[in-house]
């Protein structure tokens, strides 16, 4: 009889040593912090992810148990030169190595081409999809070419009337001035 393995409580060691595999597809709402960066969230938005146990030998040359996760979806993001709607496509193929403990976590980190994440029994896949979502999020989203073409202007309809009277602020002196007696 094969074991059933959740995403939620993922048990890591099992996952990888049975080579076994889950795959979803979940609506974007169930990833609350991605949720927050949409422009404008929208029910037909889904994330298709596939996770694979493996065993893969670490930097030190020991067997450890590994999770190779992929990730596809395309978010709606703003723009943050014309701050209309942008269409991310992320893409994310990455392999997860896991030790036993932070100190060997620490160890391995800085060597190895994997991330290294520490075991533990109850594993929640889905809170590292989100944490892989939010990674691949461009920082400063932005069209290569905005749809709409986009004016700068830092001034309101009082710059203007500003600008005039700080040009002439001794103007009301003049009335003062005696005519020329010539």
């Amino acid at each position: 009889m094969s074991k059933q393995f959740q995403a939620r409580r993922l048990d890591v060691a099992a996952f990888a040593q049975a080579q076994a595999g889950l795959e979803g597809r979940d609506e974007v709402d169930g990833y609350p912090r991605v949720l927050q960066e949409l422009h404008a969230p929208r029910a037909d938005l889904a994330i298709g992810w596939r996770a694979r146990g493996e065993e893969r030998r670490a930097i030190d040359g020991s067997l450890r148990p590994a999770l190779h996760l992929q990730v596809k979806a395309a978010l709606p993001l703003t723009c943050q030169r014309c701050l209309g709607e942008l269409t991310a496509p992320i893409d994310i193929d990455r392999h997860f190595i896991f030790v036993p403990d932070e100190d060997a976590a620490a160890a391995l980190d800085d060597a190895s081409d994997d991330d290294v994440l520490v075991l533990a029994p109850d594993f929640d896949l889905h809170a590292l999809l989100e944490d892989e979502l939010l990674m691949a999020l461009p920082l400063v989203p932005r069209h290569e070419a905005c749809p709409e073409s986009v004016t700068l202007s830092a001034q309101d309809a009082d710059f203007d009337a500003a600008i005039e009277e700080r040009r002439k602020p001794f103007a009301a002196l003049s009335a003062l001035r005696k005519p020329d007696a010539g």
